[in-house]
């Protein structure tokens, strides 16, 4: 067996697959008991797509080279303006053209 899939790796990897199942099916059992969901809760729900883009998106920033800074400073901009693939398109163009030219 190669060293990526040992016994355990292969048990960390089923692990994490049992925490993630767990952390999900709760959340899903828990709102299904709930008669009404309170308008906070709403608020943080809603609130969590914009925490885990940030996420994604700061590592990559701080750790990315100046190519990849300047595109997403440039698909913030444009998606401010237009939709999401306009803004995906010119940062992924950027990009591009820079590792090309550099």
């Amino acid at each position: 067996m190669s060293t990526f899939l040992n016994t355990d790796m292969v048990a960390l990897i089923l692990m994490c697959a049992v925490a993630t199942f767990a952390t999900r099916i709760g959340g899903y059992m828990l709102m299904a008991r709930m008669k009404s969901i309170p308008p906070r809760l709403v608020a943080a729900l809603n609130a969590v797509p914009a925490a885990v883009l940030t996420t994604l998106v700061a590592p990559a920033f701080y750790a990315g080279e100046i190519d990849i800074k300047i595109a997403m400073a440039v698909a913030l901009v444009i998606g401010l303006r237009f939709s999401v693939m306009p803004m995906l398109l010119a940062g992924w163009c950027i990009v591009m053209v820079f590792r090309h030219l550099l």
